[in-house]
C-alpha cells in the first residue's frame, strides 16, 4: 500500500502542474495539491516537526494495538494494517516536503469533496474496519450474556 501511494504521488508530481485538474470521470478527478495538515487541513498551522511527531504517536499507538489484540481479530488486524501504512504513506511525505502531496477530487458541478490521496484512504477504510469488528464483538459477546 505505502508503495502504490508513493508511486502514485511520484508520478502525479511529475506529470501535473500544481493545481491542475484531469477530469477521469464526470464525479472523479486526479487534482494536485500540498496539504500542509492532516485530514480537511487541520493543524495547518502547526508545521511539519510537530505533525511528525503526532504521527508517529499513532502509528505506535495503532501499532500496539495490533499487537495487543488477540491474533483471531483478523478484521480489526487488517483495519490496523491500513491505518499504519497509510500513516507511514503519509509520513514519508510530510518528512521529505513538509506537507502531504493529494491528488484524488469527487466532486459534482455544485460540490466537491476534500481532496485526498490513496494513503488517507487506507486510513479510514482501516479505521472503518476497526470499528466494524468492534461493533461485531460487541454483538457477540452480549448474545452471549
Amino acid at each position: 500500500m505505502v508503495a502504490v501511494d508513493q508511486a502514485i504521488k511520484i508520478g502525479v508530481e511529475q506529470a501535473m502542474d500544481y493545481h491542475e485538474r484531469i477530469d477521469l470521470l464526470p464525479f472523479f478527478a486526479l487534482f494536485l495539491t500540498h496539504n500542509p495538515g492532516i485530514a480537511f487541513s487541520m493543524l495547518s498551522g502547526w508545521g511539519a516537526g510537530p505533525l511528525i511527531a503526532l504521527s508517529l504517536a499513532v502509528t505506535a499507538f495503532v501499532s500496539w494495538l495490533w499487537v495487543s489484540s488477540p491474533a483471531d481479530r483478523i478484521v480489526a488486524h487488517f483495519g490496523f494494517a491500513l491505518i499504519i501504512g497509510g500513516a507511514i504513506g503519509n509520513l514519508i511525505d510530510r518528512t521529505l516536503y513538509g506537507y502531504v502531496i493529494d491528488y484524488f477530487l469527487f466532486h459534482t458541478p455544485g460540490w466537491s469533496f476534500a481532496i485526498f490521496n490513496l494513503a488517507d484512504a487506507a486510513i479510514s477504510v482501516g479505521a472503518g474496519l476497526v470499528i466494524v469488528d468492534e461493533v461485531l464483538l460487541w454483538r457477540s459477546t452480549r448474545k452471549a450474556d
